[in-house]
């Protein structure tokens, strides 16, 4: 399974894992809250679900009849497919989530995987937010070593194109030390009593995020920090 697929499986099961859908559904969520999948296609997303139905992680019902539509009123018109985690799929998610790898907090990863942080136990959340911090930070100065040796033969906009990546790398580093720093603390900063608040605590242990201190926070599926 290549990695872009592995990513693309991660996420198909953790929006599952709210509520069943359907494909366009899916493919509009994937789109608009995972920046990461911005430009797929459903020649991308259906062999993905084919393939966690056929192992065993999905199933596929029709629209009425997951709603408890009789058969009958289904005639003449086409049933949409609703897409159902299984019990297996979820065991399977809780598998993914617990893994923390360096593939957690590669570029095309971090974004998605920072997503279900909120389903994600708190050691975890640590790893990865730590793994990536540590990953910048060794891009940053390897940013800098560059820029040093060959500022001399840049002209001014391919230098300020340099600058520019590398604010964005120190921006979102300082981002993370904001969220690395609350974790730590284990503050739970969202408001009491919220529906998020409930499936967090139900979720198992967890951490809250920073108050924002000014500026903008850095997408974690954003491509400035490539």
């Amino acid at each position: 399974m290549s990695r872009r697929s592995g990513i693309l499986e991660f996420a198909v099961l953790g929006l599952l894992r709210e509520s069943p859908m359907h494909g366009y559904e899916l493919r509009k969520r994937l789109n608009t809250s995972l920046g990461v999948f911005r430009a797929f296609s459903y020649g991308t997303l259906y062999p993905c679900l084919k393939a966690l139905v056929a192992n065993g992680w999905l199933i596929e019902e029709t629209e009425g009849a997951a709603e408890g539509v009789p058969a009958a009123a289904l005639t003449g018109r086409r049933a949409k497919i609703v897409y159902r985690l299984t019990a297996a799929g979820k065991e399977h998610f809780e598998e993914l989530l617990a893994h923390s790898g360096p593939d957690a907090w590669e570029d095309e990863h971090f974004g998605v995987r920072f997503a279900f942080f909120g389903q994600t136990s708190r050691d975890v959340r640590m790893r990865v937010l730590e793994g990536r911090r540590s990953r910048l930070e060794e891009r940053l100065e390897r940013m800098r070593t560059s820029l040093a040796r060959s500022r001399d033969r840049l002209d001014d906009y391919t230098l300020e194109l340099q600058r520019h990546g590398m604010e964005s790398v120190e921006r979102e580093v300082r981002w993370l030390n904001e969220l690395i720093e609350s974790e730590r603390a284990g503050r739970d900063q969202r408001a009491p009593g919220s529906a998020a608040q409930e499936r967090n605590h139900q979720s198992g242990d967890t951490g809250g995020l920073p108050r924002h201190r000014g500026g903008t926070r850095p997408d974690p599926s954003d491509d400035t920090t490539t």
